[in-house]
C-alpha cells in the first residue's frame, strides 16, 4: 500500500485511459474539484484507477456521481457496483478497471486515499 514519503510520479493526460479521463472529464461539468486520477497498475489488484473527485455538499456529491454514471452508461460502459449515493458523503462508482470516488470534503479528509495511496502515479486534473 501507498507511503507518503515516496517521491510521486506525475502523469500527463495521454497517460490516463480513455475512460478514466472521460470521468474526470464528467465531474468537472458538475464542478467537481480537487480531482485526481491514480494509478494503481502494479500497485494494487483490486482495480487499475482511482479517479477522486470532491464536491461541496451532499447534493453535490450525489449529483457528480449520478452524472459520471449516466454519462458512462450512455457511452457503453456500467459501473458494475455503487455504495454510497443515498447518503452523499462518499459515493464509489465501481468500474471494474477503475473506481470512481466523490467525497464530501470532510470525509475526504478522514479517509485521506491520496496518502494511503501516496505512491500512486497520478494525474491532477485542473479544476475547471
Amino acid at each position: 500500500m501507498g507511503n507518503s514519503r515516496v517521491a510521486r510520479t506525475e502523469l500527463t493526460r495521454a497517460e490516463i485511459p480513455a475512460l478514466v479521463a472521460r470521468a474526470v472529464e464528467v465531474a468537472h461539468e458538475r464542478k467537481a474539484y480537487d480531482v485526481v486520477a491514480l494509478d494503481l497498475r502494479g500497485i494494487s489488484s483490486a482495480t487499475d484507477f482511482f479517479v477522486l473527485a470532491s464536491g461541496n455538499s451532499d447534493v453535490q456529491v450525489k449529483a457528480i456521481a449520478e452524472h459520471i454514471s449516466e454519462e458512462l452508461r450512455g457511452e457503453g460502459t456500467r459501473a458494475s457496483h455503487v455504495e454510497g449515493l443515498k447518503g452523499g458523503r462518499w459515493v464509489l462508482l465501481d468500474f471494474i478497471d477503475f473506481v470512481v470516488h466523490v467525497f464530501h470534503p470532510q470525509a475526504r479528509d478522514f479517509y485521506q486515499l491520496e496518502t494511503l495511496w501516496g505512491d500512486a502515479p497520478r494525474w491532477e486534473a485542473e479544476d475547471e
